[in-house]
This record gives structure tokens, C-alpha cells and sequence, in this order.
């Protein structure tokens, strides 16, 4: 008997993009390709095949010769790992209140990982060490859970940018304290294009202690990876891994992915791309009567304030998200195959709509 056929079939018209995420854009080619070479025979399996031990060099060779890749399966998955290995049962974690961990994480942190979040309102995304110590105290306090971690995002979910130096500042004062620092870099690439700097210069040089750090809003089909940059602030990460359910049994299609991304400069032209199409939108949209861009647009998002019904017309023809609905306030992101035409035909139909 002969087994079923079964036929993949395109649900989706490939010409079609929005301005909803950068997750929603596909696979980017080169990613795709080394996939393909991956496949194939056996590989060791839970990470001891040869893509994951060569990401642990390439890996070294952006964030220093101390640090180590855990790949796992998604961004929220690399956050709570990443937390969990620098706080104790007790332990709390500083962030801003826009922070993904607290808005987009369906409190994982808090339910997976057993950790307080301890949120900070910030104007722009960023802390900063005197926002910090609104929430920097009471260690002794058993009624208190105790602050031992800040996590920062870069870039921001505001699309804003930490300088290194205000990088710098924040892990001088958090280390001072007798806290760890942790990055969440779902968009590290964007924030290394636009500051044009190399990784390092605002993660490792600067204090920072463990990175999450992303491949899929960068071009990958799926998988992050928790990096380890100070080997004394973490306890047993193997085991945190595994039992928060993000050790992959077949790494080697995580660790190649990252593998494409790094070993050259794939995941800079990704980022640098989604940038310039995210300039060329403000641009447009600056000359837009009556639209406002809210923050600065530093990275390859754009958050603008028009009027609610124009944005549920627009809605209609192009994919994106209120980010305040209350205020009117949207975001609209750009990716690694956003093209010239994408933004100019979304700045053609916004003017329609405002016009209407």
C-alpha cells in the first residue's frame, strides 16, 4: 500500500507584507540554506553536535573568549533562562515597566521562572541608575523580594537606544549594588546597525552579565540563545535550560541558524536594511499632516499618534498594532525584507486615509 501523498500548498500571497512585527516576515534565504546543509545523517543530539560546538566560536568571537551560547527555542524562553541563572528563589528583577519580560511575556517570569518583577515608568524605555534606585533596596527586608538582577533591553520596546555608556553606567551602579545586569536583545542587531558599534562594545566591555540574545525577528526561522558573558554571575545553566523546557533535542537546527546569521555579516545587513526602512518611513510620515511620530526612531520601529479611526481604515489595508489604543498611539516595524516600495506604497495610503 502506498503511503498518502501529501502536496504542500502556498496559503499566502509571498508579495504581501506589512507593518505588524518583525516576526512576521519569513526565512531569510541564506538562513534557509543552511538549514538544508544541516540536514542529513545523524547528529548528537540536546547540543553536542558540531553546528552548536562551532556557534560556541563564533560566539566568542563578537562577545569575548569567556563567553557561552545556550541555545534555545524563542525569546521569552531565553529571557526567563537568562534570569533565572543570575537571581536566587527570592530574587527580583528591576526592569521598565514597557519592558517585554513585563508587558509581552504572559508573566512567564513570574509563573515559569518564579521571579518579581519590580517595573520602573520610564519616558523613553530606558533606566537609568537613578530609576533604578526606586526599586534598588531593601535586601535585608524579608517582607521584600530582593532586588538582584536589572534587565535592560536593547534596543528598547519604545524603539529607542542605550548608549555603551549609559550601558556602562547602568551595570557600575547595578554591580555596586550587588546586582547582575541582563540584556534582552531580541533586537541586538538593529541597536549594534544603528549605533555602529560591534555587540561587544555595549554588552561584555561594558559589565554586562548574560545576553539573550535573538535570531528571529533578525532572519532565522526560530531560536535565540541565552550567552553567558560573566561566567561568575551564573549557577548551573545547563540544568535551568533543561528543566524550564527550551534544551532542543535537534540543536543543531537551532545553533546553524545562528550559525548563518553571525559567522559573517548576515545579521548586520538584516539589521541594517530594517533600519534604513524604518528612516524612510518616519520620513515619509513627517510629511503626513497631522501624524506625529512619539519617540525617537532609532532602531527599525516606528511609533506614531494619528486618529483612532484613520488607523482602523488603514488597519483594513495593511497588517499593524495599536501600541496605546487609549491614546491613538501604533507601531509600525520594518524587517529584513521590507522593501522601498513596502514603505512607499504604506506612506501613499496613509496620506489617503488622513486626506479622507
Amino acid at each position: 500500500m502506498n503511503p498518502p501523498r501529501t502536496d504542500a500548498r502556498r496559503h499566502h500571497d509571498p508579495e504581501v507584507r506589512g507593518f505588524a512585527s518583525d516576526n512576521y516576515a519569513g526565512v531569510h534565504p541564506e538562513v534557509l540554506a543552511a538549514l538544508a546543509v544541516a540536514n542529513g545523517g545523524h547528529q548528537v543530539a540536546y547540543g553536542e553536535d558540531d553546528y552548536t560546538e562551532n556557534l560556541q566560536r563564533i560566539v566568542r568571537s563578537h562577545f569575548g573568549a569567556t563567553a557561552e551560547a545556550f541555545p534555545v527555542f524563542n525569546g521569552t524562553g531565553a529571557n526567563v533562562v537568562a534570569l533565572q541563572a543570575v537571581t536566587d528563589r527570592w530574587g527580583a528583577v528591576i526592569c521598565a515597566e514597557s519592558a517585554h519580560i513585563n508587558v509581552d511575556e504572559g508573566g512567564a517570569p513570574e509563573r515559569m521562572g518564579g521571579l518579581k518583577l519590580l517595573t520602573v515608568p520610564t519616558p523613553d524605555g530606558k533606566l537609568t541608575p537613578e530609576l533604578i534606585d526606586r526599586q534598588a533596596y531593601g535586601w535585608e527586608d524579608e517582607h521584600r523580594a530582593m532586588p538582584q538582577a536589572v534587565s535592560i533591553t536593547q534596543s528598547t520596546e519604545l524603539g529607542t537606544l542605550y548608549t555603551p555608556e549609559e550601558i556602562r553606567a547602568i551595570c557600575e551602579h547595578a554591580h555596586a549594588r550587588g546586582m547582575k545586569v541582563h540584556l534582552d536583545g531580541s533586537r541586538i542587531a538593529n541597536a549594534a546597525a544603528s549605533l555602529n558599534v560591534p555587540m561587544r562594545t555595549f554588552t561584555n566591555a561594558v559589565g554586562v552579565d548574560i545576553l539573550s540574545l535573538g535570531g528571529t525577528k533578525n532572519g532565522a526561522m526560530f531560536g535565540e540563545a541565552v550567552v553567558v558573558l560573566n561566567q561568575d554571575a551564573v549557577r548551573r545553566m545547563k540544568h535551568i535550560r533543561k528543566m524550564s523546557m527550551q534544551l532542543a533535542s535537534k540543536m543543531r537546527f537551532v545553533s546553524v541558524q545562528l550559525e548563518a546569521l553571525l559567522a559573517k555579516d548576515l545579521w548586520l545587513r538584516n539589521a541594517r536594511h530594517a533600519n534604513e526602512m524604518a528612516q524612510r518611513l518616519a520620513e515619509g510620515v513627517r510629511a503626513v499632516h497631522g501624524v506625529e511620530i512619539i519617540y525617537p526612531v532609532q532602531a527599525n520601529g516606528v511609533f506614531a499618534k494619528l486618529p483612532h479611526d484613520v488607523s482602523e481604515r488603514l488597519q483594513r489595508r495593511f497588517r499593524f498594532y495599536f501600541w496605546d489604543e487609549a491614546e491613538g498611539v501604533v507601531r509600525w516595524m520594518c524587517a529584513f525584507d521590507t522593501t522601498e516600495d513596502d514603505v512607499d506604497t504604506f506612506v501613499a495610503a496613509l496620506k489617503e486615509e488622513m486626506a479622507g
